[in-house]
């Protein structure tokens, strides 16, 4: 996968949380998706719906009630859901709403080496300075991440390196995205 569809794939809340939910075993449907992610009835349904526009989940023909559908995973999703399945392993259930920010596995995807903050907007183009800015601090405060100057540059820079929790997940984020060449 590349780095625009993760990004896509991770614009909404409880997309990852449902495709790792799907993998584990849950049954897709509504109810055991909404109880298994613990996620809100309508975030739930546009992050459903947003799956489905990405072609990773399809409504299972024949299945369940048009009021209470069934989902399963097309082939994209079922490519995705394993990916989903190991960062969730990766992850304490304290960290887990960190996880569903926007931001944080694209940009711990970029961070599997250290980077500047203007390489990491580069490579992230449609993040904003604020978005990426909050991203890295929240991250930053968590463990996830670490910010170091480089003195020796002219202006200091800030370097940013994942490092703990971030580091496992950057491995196994990088290992499965590809990056476009500049």
């Amino acid at each position: 996968m590349d780095i625009n569809s993760l990004v896509n794939v991770t614009s909404r809340a409880w997309a990852v949380p449902i495709l790792w939910s799907l993998h584990a075993g849950v049954a897709g449907r509504q109810a055991p998706l909404v109880a298994a992610t613990g996620a809100g009835r309508t975030a739930f349904a546009q992050s459903m719906d947003h799956l489905i526009d990405a072609g990773l989940m399809e409504r299972n023909p024949g299945y369940g009630h048009p009021l209470r559908p069934e989902f399963r995973l097309t082939a994209k999703g079922k490519a995705f859901a394993p990916l989903a399945h190991r960062i969730r392993e990766a992850v304490s259930d304290d960290d887990l709403e960190l996880l569903r920010k926007s931001w944080t596995l694209p940009v711990l995807a970029v961070l599997h080496t250290p980077h500047q903050f203007n390489d990491l907007a580069r490579a992230l183009s449609p993040i904003t300075d604020r978005a990426l800015s909050q991203s890295l601090k929240a991250m930053e405060e968590r463990g996830w991440v670490t910010r170091t100057i480089d003195d020796t540059a002219r202006p200091p820079r800030s370097i940013y390196a994942a490092t703990g929790t971030g580091k496992r997940l950057s491995d196994i984020i990088a290992t499965e995205v590809e990056f476009p060449e500049d």
